[in-house]
């Protein structure tokens, strides 16, 4: 019974919450709906059939793809409760060979978000489809493009919604004051846009516990509004709930009446926010949230429209502030740009988490991702996607003026996001969830043919604005296609040009170099074998640390890696070398930890590997590579390593029951590693962490002598080596190769962030090893 309240409390406060973080661009469309449906030839039907006929087709789009499609079948389409375009493409990636770049393991699948409890492959008959792009390198290829074409309509929706909704909410000062010139409106709303982009900037989590108050009395308001127009101008638009007003409406338009579909689609923009936005509030609360009050308030909200244009049609050009009742009049003047800030701010969120899922698949550019805290859970923010956000916001707002045609531009946008989806799912019916091929062909024609009719109706208004998001999604999917195409080749380069670990293990336990006291963190993508930096490294230096580890920092395609799963940690060669692999595996949304932190999981998960391998859980002796084993999955051998903090670089502490191992540091090297410090206190806790073994555990003398060893490494000091790759095309490659390796992808790797910055690596303790590679 506690249990039950508890998961009804918890449920009502997200109800709640989803208010202002989900439903914000969905409820703010009645702004300017009935202006751009009525904005090309429809406006020469001044009969009050046209205004019931464009009401009855608002609301049966509502009610098929926002209801049905979304809020009752999309929801439950999820991964792990994650929703998106990347969650499907994970999830068809899970399930057959789509991903492009080579790097499953079979380790993999036996992640605990891996696959569904209760659904297995195995034993099911391959379909024709899934062995059919698996053999197809190409159709593999136009997959990953439709995603990516799809992520970057996710972008230019993130550039056009704050412009069309603080627009919108700005243009009814013009109803107030009839001589307000258009370029006063312009001018405020650019005003509210740079407000809304530098509050990204400051934190503008810390006010999203005013943003759900503010869209429950925007919702409530424009209802109220709503439900007056009905009484006081027509009572009998109800009538238009029937489809059969739809079928009048086409009968008498023609095609008028299909190019207004191009502005009656806005009706359903903000509805992908439902899926995209799963993760932070669950399916039931937003079906709950939709289904029980924003789905009935907008349509009273879009059926008293209908009335008050039934009778006044000429106002259609602010029919939204022309049907409000004077004493509210002012208040909603108010209240609209508060709520067209709020609906901006989850879509400017949608747009860094795209990128950083994006970012994570490798199809984007490095870009530094800061993680905030506190009121919106999974909140990110990354600064130069949010500066280009707002200068491309102004730019459109600046330069159409109208929103007319930043109607056309967003309405392209969200309905190629929402077309995409169908046919992601569609897959993910036959290929995921193992439904009939009928079944998924009923839910692409059924939801798809419609969405096809808006498009055509859209291209109508391309030349209008329309052109917009096409245009700029082009260079978006060039730039993601360009560097996932890079990436590739460098980690084909780096795969056949490893160097055999029996190579190196014949130079002895020294590697036939200087070994000196520290850990060595050699960053590197593959999951065998050692990457040519490293021996590079040592052909122009021939010393390393005493402690070898090739950390492999790879994205599954699963949402979140539990933190018993992350880490699979071997041992290379013999325990002599002090050889280790760590692969340390995050999904598509995980938030990758800080240096500190990260390299306290490295050490104490090496530690842990140590214990096992003495356990019995290891490979014999002999072997080259050692099978690699999953790390704090369990408590069964505990941990033989504890941490504690000195006040000082030389000072440590100690008890009876554990031994402190101190620096093997010089005085002369300690003093300047403190100067260092003090130069950057960030890294004061991580470098006054110490590491002790708890002599309880460690009853093993060679289990002991190791993780000292171990310990004595850490304390000495721990060097990140990353690559600095330089791409080059052969000689004799095609000119379009020469031009997106040597051109295009040489401009993106200069012009983002380093590898060092997006992985939070500090710079003393950075070493970069420059390598040319001609793919």
């Amino acid at each position: 019974m506690v249990d039950w309240r508890g998961q009804s409390r918890q449920n009502a406060l997200l109800v709640y919450r989803s208010f202002g973080l989900v439903f914000g661009a969905l409820s703010i469309a009645p702004l300017y709906v009935y202006k751009c449906a009525f904005s090309g030839g429809l406006l020469h039907y001044q009969t009050e059939d046209a205004v019931f006929g464009v009401f009855s087709v608002i609301f049966w789009t509502i009610t098929l793809i926002s209801l049905f499609k979304y809020a009752f079948i999309m929801l439950s389409a999820n991964d792990n409760g994650q929703g998106g375009l990347i969650a499907l493409y994970a999830l068809l990636c899970r399930n057959a060979k789509f991903c492009l770049l080579p790097n499953h393991q079979a380790a993999d699948e036996e992640i605990s978000t891996y696959c569904y409890p209760g659904r297995s492959n195995t034993n099911r008959p391959t379909s024709p489809l899934k062995g059919f792009i698996e053999r197809h390198k190409s159709a593999q290829t136009c997959l990953l493009l439709l995603v990516l074409f799809g992520a970057s309509m996710v972008i230019c929706v993130g550039i056009l919604t704050p412009a069309i909704s603080v627009f919108a909410s700005v243009e009814g000062l013009k109803f107030q004051a009839k001589d307000l010139h258009n370029s006063v409106v312009v001018l405020i709303a650019c005003i509210l846009l740079v407000a809304l982009f530098v509050l990204q900037h400051r934190g503008i989590h810390k006010l999203a516990f005013i943003f759900t108050p503010i869209m429950i009395l925007w919702v409530l308001l424009i209802a109220a509004v709503g439900i007056y127009n009905i009484i006081e101008w027509n009572p009998r638009v109800y009538q238009a709930l029937s489809p059969y007003y739809v079928y009048i409406f086409f009968k008498r338009t023609g095609k008028d009446g299909w190019i207004s579909l191009g502005g009656i689609l806005l009706c359903i923009t903000g509805t992908e926010s439902m899926f995209a936005d799963l993760g932070h509030f669950r399916a039931t609360p937003i079906r709950v949230a939709f289904s029980c009050v924003i789905y009935p308030c907008l349509i009273l909200q879009y059926m008293g429209q209908a009335a008050f244009l039934s009778k006044n049609l000429s106002a259609v050009s602010m029919s939204f502030y022309a049907s409000i009742p004077v004493p509210l009049l002012w208040p909603v003047l108010v209240v609209a740009p508060l709520a067209a800030i709020v609906a901006s701010q989850p879509v400017i969120s949608s747009t860094f988490s795209i990128v950083k899922q994006l970012h994570a698949i490798r199809c984007f550019p490095r870009v530094k991702v800061v993680h905030t805290k506190r009121r919106i859970p999974g909140q990110i923010y990354i600064p130069e996607i949010n500066w280009s956000l707002m200068i491309l916001s102004l730019g459109v707002t600046i330069g159409f003026r109208d929103t007319n045609y930043i109607g056309n531009a967003y309405g392209i946008a969200c309905l190629a996001v929402t077309i995409i989806t169908t046919w992601l799912t569609s897959l993910g019916i036959s290929l995921v969830w193992h439904k009939s091929f009928m079944f998924a062909l009923l839910f692409s024609v059924l939801f798809g043919s419609v969405e096809i009719i808006y498009l055509s109706s859209s291209c109508m208004r391309i030349l209008k604005g329309g052109w917009f998001p096409p245009v700029l999604s082009a260079v978006f999917l060039v730039v993601m296609y360009v560097w996932q195409y890079g990436t590739r080749k460098k980690y084909l380069y780096d795969l056949h040009n490893k160097v055999s670990m029996r190579h190196i293990l014949t130079l002895g336990p020294s590697l036939g170099i200087v070994r000196v006291p520290g850990i060595g963190l050699i960053y590197t993508e593959l999951a065998t074998g050692v990457p040519a930096t490293f021996t590079h490294f040592l052909t122009n230096l021939p010393a390393f640390y005493q402690v070898i580890v090739f950390v492999c920092i790879k994205t599954v395609p699963v949402p979140y890696v539990p933190q018993k799963d992350r880490y699979l940690v071997g041992r290379i060669g013999p325990k002599s070398y002090g050889m280790y692999r760590c692969m340390v595996r995050n999904g598509y949304k995980d938030v990758f930890k800080n240096g500190d932190d990260f390299e306290i999981d490295v050490v104490m998960s090496i530690a842990e590997f140590i214990q096992m391998e003495a356990e019995g859980c290891g490979t014999p002796e002999g072997t080259v590579d050692r099978r690699m084993a999953v790390v704090k999955t369990s408590g069964k051998f505990g941990t033989a390593l504890f941490m504690s903090q000195t006040s000082g670089p030389g000072e440590s502490s100690s008890s009876s029951s554990s031994t402190i191992v101190s620096s093997s540091k010089s005085n002369t090297l300690q003093n300047l590693q403190a100067t260092y410090e003090q130069e950057a206190p960030k890294l004061n806790y991580w470098r006054r962490a110490r590491f002790g073994l708890m002599d309880a555990k460690c009853k093993d003398t060679r289990v002991k002598e190791q993780l000292q060893e171990l310990v004595e490494a850490k304390h000495a000091g721990v060097a990140y080596v990353i690559g600095a790759a330089y791409l080059k095309a052969k000689w004799n490659s095609s000119f379009i190769k020469k031009c997106a390796i040597d051109v295009a992808y040489s401009f993106l790797r200069k012009n983002c962030r380093s590898p060092a910055v997006a992985l939070n690596i500090p710079h003393i303790c950075l070493i970069k090893v420059g390598m040319n590679y001609i793919v």
